[in-house]
């Protein structure tokens, strides 16, 4: 099948996501700082509301592949789920007698269950009496595998930029085997065989520098936007950049450095694409954020160049002669409420059509006014993680679009 992601807004025509499931269950009080999330979630609800925005895409006459689906199918190779097992459930994680048994409660379940865990996480209770003293320090509800409730948020693990990947190396410890579950998609599925990887094709090869996929916006056939956050760090932008132009990718990146904030965690927090020379922006970030214009210099080295702002800078790197900002005149009280449920985190079925949440009203009219078509979404529950339509999903396939 391969992919191929030149914009935004092209016309969707597949896309990875993934729906919620044990993962989410495993969120409590005492967890949920650790493993990213502000609040609980009602988990059978956020699947209906998940079911629907999955709906929605494949109504537009996309495909809709799952992540636990495409595990499943690398992971029947009984071989290939030993190795994988092996390499993430060391003697360093949890001891050497407690390792061999969680290897062998993992390789021994039916190949859908293990994928649930992998996503899902393991407690001590799960891998049944296990001896040895760091067996004897936990609790049964203890995790020996941490579960992966970010899973849901697709955009941040991997990133399709033309017809190859960039696999995030993730900012946070908790979120790290999100790209390595990708990773053996990506190396291992048919319809990804022959797939360049762009950037992170080894696990930890960039650490402590970071990037994840929130903050990169394929803006053009030949330009990025990578916002600079409190996730993906200067050297993180800056070797992408330096990788993308070695291997021909893009010519102009638009860097964007973020306030370090959770609100504004990744540039799609604050702008996305709504259509081929249109931009949704948080009212006022403008005026929060610098623009840093980025294009391959001599030797290897990066040519760095401040822009006035940026919509300047956007106007920039899609070589286009202008581009169009939506930035709605909202009062700062209602601009923060629908902020921090991810108004401008939209998701583009199509160049003027995109997915928005339902919630997000005063948002989607402004949208709407400037012409461009809203499907919304049911958003009770999964805005809790602090992620709208575009980060639950990663697009592997869209048409191109006019230059």
């Amino acid at each position: 099948m391969g992919g191929q992601v030149c914009s935004e807004v092209g016309r969707l025509r597949a896309v990875i996501v993934h729906r919620p499931d044990l993962e989410l269950l495993r969120l409590t009080p005492g967890n949920k700082d650790e493993l990213l999330f502000d609040e609980l979630v009602w988990v059978e609800k956020a699947r209906e509301e998940h079911d629907a925005f999955s709906a929605t895409i494949a109504a537009s006459g996309a495909q809709v592949l799952h992540l636990s689906t495409l595990l499943e199918e690398v992971l029947t190779d009984r071989e290939l789920a030993f190795e994988f097992v092996e390499a993430h459930v060391t003697d360093d994680l949890c001891g050497r007698r407690l390792a061999e048994r969680v290897r062998r409660f993992l390789i021994e379940l039916p190949v859908p269950d293990l994928v649930r865990h992998l996503i899902g996480g393991v407690t001590l209770e799960e891998v049944g009496e296990a001896e040895g003293l760091v067996a004897a320090l936990h609790g049964p509800d203890d995790f020996i595998l941490t579960p992966l409730p970010n899973a849901v948020f697709m955009r941040d693990s991997s990133v399709w930029v033309g017809d190859g990947v960039i696999l995030s190396p993730m900012n946070r410890p908790v979120r790290q085997r999100e790209t390595d579950l990708l990773r053996l998609i990506y190396g291992l599925h048919p319809l990804f065989v022959g797939t360049p990887i762009w950037f992170g094709d080894q696990a930890g090869e960039h650490y402590p520098a970071s990037v994840e996929g929130g903050d990169v916006l394929v803006v053009g056939e030949r330009g990025l936007a990578i916002g600079v956050s409190e996730r993906t760090t200067p050297s993180g932008a800056a070797a992408l950049a330096a990788r993308l132009f070695e291997q021909n990718v893009v010519d102009r990146i638009l860097a964007v450095e973020l306030p370090k904030a959770r609100s504004t965690m990744h540039l799609d927090t604050v702008v996305t694409m709504v259509d081929v020379d249109t931009f949704v922006l948080y009212p006022k970030i403008r005026q929060q954020v610098r623009s840093l214009e980025v294009s391959p210099g001599g030797d290897g080295h990066l040519e760095v160049v401040d822009s006035p702002d940026l919509v300047a800078g956007l106007e920039w790197v899609t070589g286009l002669s202008s581009v169009r900002s939506i930035e709605p005149p909202l009062q700062s009280v209602q601009a923060e409420r629908e902020q921090w449920n991810d108004a401008n985190n939209t998701f583009a079925l199509a160049p003027g059509e995109v997915v928005a949440y339902e919630r997000n009203v005063a948002t989607n009219a402004v949208l709407e006014e400037a012409g461009i078509t809203v499907h919304r979404i049911p958003s009770y529950e999964l805005p809790r993680g602090r992620g709208g339509p575009r980060c639950m999903t990663c697009p592997m396939l869209r048409d191109s679009v006019p230059g």
